[in-house]
């Protein structure tokens, strides 16, 4: 049996190992936020955070994440007041959606690691993050009014 943390609550995985996180939490927890986009880690719809590092959860064996902490859209913050969350909705960020909770954990994991990002920091934390309504103007926006910097 492995055990591991998700969203601050102990969990209990007795499958395959190799399966990827991203099943478990989608079909096994019926956390659905965390999306399925290309299923090869280039897309980032399927960003979690493992012990505070974002991943793609699609090739992220189960494990991997053994012993550690895994925080999902969920998780961030169960009301949806992350400043970031705030940020977006504030922004206007979605479109379609599909793709909005990888960004959102991909721009959490950039803040924890550097609270004040300019914008190449921004722009190469979030090169691995494809949207495909093209909201990356806005996505660079919302992040900025998280991390209190002013547009120039």
């Amino acid at each position: 049996m492995a055990s591991l943390t998700v969203n601050g609550t102990p969990r209990d995985f007795n499958g395959d190992t190799s399966m990827p996180l991203l099943w478990y939490l989608r079909d096994d927890l019926q956390m659905t936020g965390t999306k399925f986009g290309c299923g090869m880690a280039l897309c980032g719809a399927c960003t979690v955070h493992l012990d505070g590092a974002a991943v793609r959860s699609c090739m992220t064996p189960m494990s991997a994440a053994v012993g550690k902490k895994v925080t999902t859209i969920e998780g961030l913050d169960p009301k949806g007041q992350h400043p970031l969350q705030v940020a977006w909705r504030s922004v206007g960020v979605p479109q379609c959606g599909y793709c909005q909770s990888g960004q959102i954990m991909q721009a959490a994991a950039l803040l924890q690691a550097k609270k004040k990002p300019s914008d190449a920091e921004i722009e190469s934390a979030m090169s691995g993050n494809i949207c495909r309504c093209g909201t990356y103007t806005r996505i660079k926006a919302a992040i900025k009014q998280a991390a209190g910097v002013k547009e120039a």
